[in-house]
Formats: C-alpha cells, structure tokens, sequence
C-alpha cells in the first residue's frame, strides 16, 4: 500500500508538471496528432505513459502514436516485443522501422551524428506519413541545461534545445514535454513503474564529452542546490550588455 501510493505521487507529480509545460510552452492545441520518439530508454517510456495519459482527457483532443527506430550495423538492439506491448497497453498505436549509417560514414570521426540524423530522418518521414503535426521527444530539464552548458562551452553559443521548435521548412513542431521534469524524478517514476530500459545501449554513447558535462553539472548543484533553477531562469532572461574584447585570467 506505502508503495502505490509512493507511486501515485510521483506519477501525480510528473503529469502536473508534464500538463504545466504544456500549457506554458503551448505544446499541445486540439486536434493534434503526435509521434511520440521511442528510443526504449525510461526517458522515452516515461514520456509514452504521460501521453497516454494526456491523451486519455477530453480537452484539448489528441491522437497519440510512438515509433522506435532501430539502427543496423553498430550493435545496437532493443526490446521491441517490450516496447509494443508497453505502448498497447497504452492505447498507442505503436510503429517501427530500421535504418542504417550510409557506408563510410562515421570511419574516421564518431558515427553519432549520421545515426542522429537518419534517425531523425525517419522520425519526420513517418509523422508525415501517419499525418502527425507534432513530434513529442524525451528530453528533460537536465538535457536541456547540459545541452546548453556543452553548447556554451564547445561551441561559444548560448543556445539549447527549446520546448517547443517549429520547423521553418514542413508543417512540423518538434516538442519537448518532460521539458521541467527532473532526470532523477523521471527515474524514480520509472523504477516504481517497473519500467524496463532497453536490452542493450549504444556502444558509442560514451564518446562524447557529455559525461564530463555531467559531472560539471553535479559540482555546480553541490556548489549551490538552486543551481539547475538559475540556470533555467537565465535560459529565458538573457541579457546584453557591454562585452569586453579581452577576458581578466588574474
């Protein structure tokens, strides 16, 4: 009993938040047809379950379907009886489909970028296909904020993934709605689910500096705990102002 109901809050807990950014970010009108990515991570399936259960409510009306698309050739697999049994239960019309890295690609530098994009490719081909005006993707607050410190520190741009992005050239929105939650809530929601993550991850998601970006984030939470929220606030307060050409290293 102490258990569901632990997990009667933490899932009360997440929609609320999931249904705040919706409704602040504008993620969701009526009438939408959503694909939801299913990459098989407890990101994903989070997102899948908090859909359905969007879904579920009268207004605003929507239609909501996921997809998982595997990638040949890198040693990459996933459960997909797992993910199209979770999504039936659901009520999500459930699609999968494979691709692969063009030959040659990815020989000499990481493969990440020609796998993210044929992915993405195929996201976007089949929320054509099934008339789907909105893609729904995993990514939470901890994304978000570590995508934007990678971009400030790599890139010298001060930029991030956005809730909600409308694509310039298709009549497509990419959205975001875990876009406030928490890696840590999410996990916990998902631990107390039961939810099961993919069989076996990418061997090449540990190439990149996102883990030393990982441990950066953490020294700045242990240096102050309302980090993550001054972070998030400055995403959306930018300010200009006078920019010196030469950089005090005293």
């Amino acid at each position: 009993m102490i258990g569901n109901k632990e997990l009667e809050r933490s899932r009360f807990k997440l929609f609320s938040r999931c249904s705040k950014a919706m409704k602040d970010y504008g993620l969701v009108d009526d009438g939408d047809r959503i694909l939801v990515g299913l990459s098989g991570g407890l990101d994903s399936l989070v997102l899948a379950d908090m859909m359905s259960r969007r879904a579920a409510i009268f207004k605003p009306s929507i239609c909501v379907e996921a997809i998982h698309v595997g990638m040949r050739g890198i040693g990459y697999e996933s459960d997909t009886d797992y993910l199209r049994d979770f999504c039936r239960e659901r009520k999500i019309v459930f699609h999968y489909k494979e691709t692969e890295i063009p030959a040659g690609a990815g020989k000499t530098k990481s493969p990440c970028f020609p796998c993210s994009w044929n992915r993405r490719k195929l996201l976007f081909e089949t929320a054509e296909e099934r008339n789907c005006n909105k893609i729904a993707l995993g990514h939470h607050q901890d994304d978000i904020i570590k995508t934007m410190l990678m971009n400030l520190v790599f890139q010298g741009a001060f930029a991030t993934m956005p809730p909600l992005l409308k694509m310039d050239k298709m009549p497509l929105s990419i959205i975001r709605p875990l876009c406030t939650c928490t890696e840590a809530e999410i996990k916990h929601y998902a631990a107390l689910s039961g939810f099961k993550s993919q069989s076996k991850t990418c061997p090449h998601e540990r190439e990149s500096n996102r883990d030393k970006m990982d441990a950066i984030f953490s020294q700045m939470q242990e240096l102050n705990p309302e980090a993550r929220h001054s972070i998030w606030g400055a995403m959306s307060n930018v300010q200009t102002g006078y920019l010196p050409k030469t950089i005090d290293k005293q």
